[in-house]
């Protein structure tokens, strides 16, 4: 059975559809990148996996468990803006968000202590323990997420979710965090979902890449209809190349202007 089952997954605002008929299997370990043009439910899928919210119909199951009601542990999520406590030390925030996991919310005593020792562990993993002591104010863009991406990990997800997380940084940063993402990855054996609007990003890091469109268009009112997986590319070594789908779709190329309405053409 697969780590992960999507089945015939629907979601609506105000009983506008925003993605329909959606299934996946996905297996423990693998890293899927999901793109598409803005506002085709990339986001809201993310949201559904992390159980934040519930879909209008059908199911979302990690490991054969029960469908979650709310978020939980095993499901960790990073942001593209960094999700960090600004008025925390870079520890104290690695700190806090253990504490999250407690029913007062907060540590004491022996527990803190631990927890200290364990959010040094975490740092030294992610390459911030020289600056375990400052704000995430006095940090680079890149190190900041880096400490987005240590809170996320502190609970030990099985999955965790990134939703544009280096869409804000520099392309040296980018880089950098792309390389710090492959080494996390093999270490923790764990399952990542990651939303980007770069393709080549999305095939450099992901082992499959799911695009997101509608299939269905109805010219006199757009957002009639939902999105669904319309394509799916093997990235993996010995998939198909990166180039060689630029070439069969040319629509999924990088706009020099700013990016139209839909990624592909309707079907």
């Amino acid at each position: 059975m697969s780590f992960i089952q999507v089945r015939d997954v629907w979601q609506a605002y105000g009983g506008r559809s925003i993605i329909e008929r959606v299934t996946l299997d996905v297996s423990e370990g693998e890293f899927v990148s999901i793109v598409g043009a803005s506002g085709c439910g990339k986001s809201t899928f993310l949201r559904l996996l992390l159980a934040d919210e519930r879909p209008v119909r059908g199911t979302i199951t990690v490991d054969g468990g029960d469908v979650a009601v709310e978020p939980g542990r095993e499901r960790g999520v990073v942001f593209q803006r960094y999700s960090v406590f600004p008025h925390l030390t870079v520890r104290e925030n690695i700190v806090a968000a253990e504490g999250f996991n407690t029913a007062s919310g907060w540590l004491f005593g022996a527990a803190k202590r631990t927890s200290r020792e364990r959010a040094d562990a975490i740092l030294a993993r992610i390459g911030l323990n020289h600056v375990a002591e400052q704000y995430p104010a006095s940090l680079s863009g890149g190190m900041q997420q880096r400490l987005a991406i240590g809170q996320a990990l502190t609970a030990k997800p099985r999955v965790l979710l990134l939703d544009e997380p280096f869409g804000a940084l520099d392309p040296g940063t980018r880089v950098q965090m792309h390389d710090f993402l492959t080494e996390l990855r093999a270490e923790t054996k764990m399952t990542v979902f990651m939303v980007s609007h770069d393709l080549e990003e999305a095939f450099k890091l992901g082992d499959r890449v799911l695009v997101f469109d509608k299939p269905r268009w109805d010219p006199q009112d757009p957002g009639l209809y939902g999105a669904t997986i319309t394509y799916e590319f093997d990235a993996r070594d010995g998939g198909m190349p990166y180039q060689h789908i630029l070439d069969r779709y040319p629509s999924l190329k990088p706009q020099a202007e700013p990016a139209p309405e839909r990624l592909l053409e309707p079907a």
